[in-house]
C-alpha cells in the first residue's frame, strides 16, 4: 500500500493468503495509523472485488477506484514499485518462514521509506515528506496538498 503523495509504502502484507477481510483489515488498522484515504486505487484481483472490500469501502466513505482489465499502467506508480520491491527483495531472498519474509519485507519498507531520497520528491525521502505535514493535517496523515478533499489522498494498492 502506497501514498499517492509522499509516496510512502504504507504497508507491506505477508500472509499465508490475501482475502477481503484480511486486506480490509489492514485498511482499518492504517486508517488508525494515519487517517482516512479520499481513493484507494487498485487492480481488480478477487481479494480486492471482494463483498469484504465494497463493504468497507461504502462503510468508510472511502472511494475505490479500479484500473480497467489488462491496464497495468493506470496504476503505473504502484506496478514501478512493485517492479522495484520484486527486483529488489522478492527475487533475491529464499524466504524460510512468515515471521522470516515479515521480517525483511519491514526492513525492505523502512530502506524505502527512510533512505532513500526519491526524485518526485524533490531529493527527500518519503518519511521526510510525510514528517512535514501537508495542508492542515497533522505530520503523517495521509494528505494531498493538490486536492480540495481534507481527507487524504489516493492510496494504491
Amino acid at each position: 500500500m502506497v501514498d499517492d503523495y509522499t509516496r510512502e509504502c504504507l504497508a507491506l502484507v505477508a500472509d499465508t493468503s490475501l482475502s477481503g477481510v484480511r486486506v480490509a483489515r489492514e485498511l482499518t488498522r492504517l486508517i488508525g495509523l494515519r487517517g482516512k484515504p479520499h481513493t484507494v486505487v487498485s487492480d481488480n484481483g478477487t481479494e480486492l472485488t471482494s463483498s469484504a472490500i465494497l463493504r468497507w469501502s461504502q462503510e468508510r466513505r472511502v472511494e475505490w477506484n479500479y484500473i480497467a482489465p489488462g491496464k497495468p499502467m493506470q496504476n503505473g506508480f504502484v506496478e514501478s514499485f512493485n517492479g522495484r520491491l520484486r527486483d529488489e527483495c522478492l527475487n533475491e531472498t529464499l524466504f524460510t518462514s512468515l515471521a522470516h519474509a515479515r521480517f525483511v519485507l519491514d526492513a525492505w519498507r523502512h530502506d524505502y521509506n527512510h533512505v532513500r531520497p526519491h526524485s518526485k520528491l524533490g531529493g527527500k525521502t518519503p518519511a521526510e515528506i510525510a514528517g512535514q505535514g501537508v495542508r492542515g493535517h497533522a505530520p503523517g496523515h495521509l494528505a494531498n496538498p493538490s486536492s480540495n478533499h481534507h481527507e487524504g489522498a489516493r492510496l494504491y494498492l
